[in-house]
């Protein structure tokens, strides 16, 4: 269908005033439709909003891949439609840990797609940070907080990030270690989340 077809399908049944050059910018990713929009685009093109989006990141996107309006989400994990819908456009996601467990069961987010669409991730990366620079057990329960990781999990996740930092630490501090003293710790911490990961598995 060519941008002039679409344009005239979502006027004609949806009563939205789109021009072909809305559908071309949709297309070249210079504008993004709404949650509306898409809908009613995917109706247009006979196909499922989730098929519309490269690779869902935040929550909008999650809620809009699975076709959820922000009301029904919002029900499902147990909050007030507007406080949800703050959440979403702030990109910022606020809910206890039973909330965060339904929108993940809700959205079917694994642990790692969980804190991107929560725009979690530099909160993350602090946390671990601190762990594998000074005491690691100090850091499971905000990590839990963050993640619904079986505590064991995560308890072994972060006792590995904690030697692996000491152990690149020891190496370029002891005597006959070349220049660049702690350089290789520093990289390991601006690679911290990389290393969490593979560390879970």
């Amino acid at each position: 269908m060519a941008p002039g077809h679409v344009a005239y399908g979502l006027r004609a049944q949806y009563g939205m005033a789109v021009t072909p050059d809305t559908v071309v910018a949709w297309e070249r990713g210079q504008l993004a439709p709404t949650s509306r929009e898409l809908t009613a685009l995917a109706g247009v093109l006979w196909c499922a909003p989730s098929e519309l989006l490269a690779a869902a990141t935040t929550l909008r996107e999650h809620r809009m891949a699975r076709g959820l309006a922000p009301e029904d989400l919002a029900r499902r994990v147990g909050m007030e439609a507007h406080v949800y819908q703050r959440m979403e456009d702030s990109g910022r996601w606020r809910g206890n840990d039973r909330q965060t467990a339904a929108l993940a069961e809700t959205l079917g987010l694994g642990p790692r797609a969980l804190l991107t669409a929560t725009g979690r991730d530099e909160e993350l990366a602090a946390v671990l940070r601190d762990a594998a620079t000074t005491r690691w057990q100090a850091y499971v329960r905000p990590a839990a907080k963050m993640l619904p990781l079986p505590r064991p999990t995560l308890e072994g996740a972060l006792q590995r990030l904690h030697g692996e930092y000491h152990a690149k630490m020891a190496a370029t501090s002891s005597w006959g270690a070349s220049g660049g003293s702690g350089d290789e710790g520093r990289a390991y911490l601006e690679e911290i989340v990389d290393h969490f990961w593979n560390a879970i598995g």
